[in-house]
């Protein structure tokens, strides 16, 4: 009985640590979560409320921070004037790809997004205008059969009602899990870009960080007037995928808006925060009303 009351276990356990040390754990801050970012480019540390004010941009370097889709429209169009076509229109799992399913489900409830594209009609400063704003949040903004038929119908809107036409793209390219029917959207809404063309009507790309692959090779740079985010990677295949094949090194920064500017491929490069006011000017120099 003696031996049992000596082993029992013990209730409470001393620290180790010196009271000074103890109090000084009691004195850190408790800092709420998501009250700080840091940006990615330089490292600063900003109030999260700040860099919210400044429409995600850093006030140190002028780095962009992704965006999705909500934010976009609200920095964009006038106050509760968008108005988003197809809400419900998702898209299927065409060759049965396994675990896709259940992929588009889990994305779906994390983003509250329905797909990979919002398209929709709102004002820029009161001129009427048709937007198609990808979403790098869902699946990297990869192209699948339901965000080229969501992007096909807003082009088609646009014509038939004489309107412009606006597509901010980002993405990683094809859905591969939809194969030949992803890639097959490349040409379907190429040809409907081809269509409001021939309508005499404008057609305005605007580029984001990234956009890459079958996006690039196909409406990303049909547009009217290409204009680019700082610092945006803009390309189609990876770096090393492409000095693989040319055996050759390529020059720094040149999937960059930057470089593709001093080559002729993109028009102009707009800081986030003049985008709605330089689009704004773009319409009305095309007599868009």
């Amino acid at each position: 009985m003696l031996k049992d009351l000596l082993n029992k276990r013990k209730y409470f356990t001393i620290s180790s640590m010196p009271l000074e040390e103890i109090s000084k754990e009691e004195e850190k801050p408790n800092i709420p979560t998501g009250m700080w970012s840091k940006c990615e480019n330089c490292g600063t540390i900003i109030y999260t409320e700040d860099l919210n004010s400044n429409l995600k941009v850093c006030q140190n370097c002028g780095y962009h921070f992704r965006i999705g889709a909500v934010e976009r429209v609200e920095y964009v169009f006038d106050t509760d004037t968008f108005k988003e076509f197809d809400i419900d229109l998702v898209g299927k799992n065409p060759l049965d790809f396994k675990g896709y399913n259940e992929k588009l489900i889990g994305i779906r409830i994390k983003t509250e997004l329905k797909e990979a594209v919002v398209t929709g009609e709102g004002l820029i400063n009161n001129i009427k205008t048709v937007a198609c704003i990808m979403d790098s949040n869902f699946m990297m903004g990869s192209m699948g059969t339901a965000v080229g038929e969501k992007i096909t119908r807003a082009i088609e809107y646009a014509t038939a009602n004489k309107l412009p036409l606006i597509i901010f793209t980002t993405s990683g390219g094809a859905r591969m899990q939809e194969g030949i029917f992803s890639l097959m959207q490349m040409a379907k809404i190429s040809g409907a870009i081809y269509r409001h063309g021939e309508a005499n009507l404008l057609y305005i790309t605007v580029i984001t960080d990234p956009t890459t692959g079958g996006v690039t090779a196909s409406f990303a740079m049909e547009g009217d007037i290409i204009i680019s985010e700082p610092k945006a990677l803009i390309g189609f295949a990876g770096r090393r995928v492409i000095e693989k094949t040319i055996n050759e090194n390529l020059p720094d920064g040149f999937q960059t808006a930057e470089f593709l500017l001093e080559k002729g491929f993109i028009d102009k490069i707009v800081d986030r925060r003049e985008m709605k006011k330089t689009l704004y000017k773009i319409l009305q120099l095309h007599e868009v009303r």
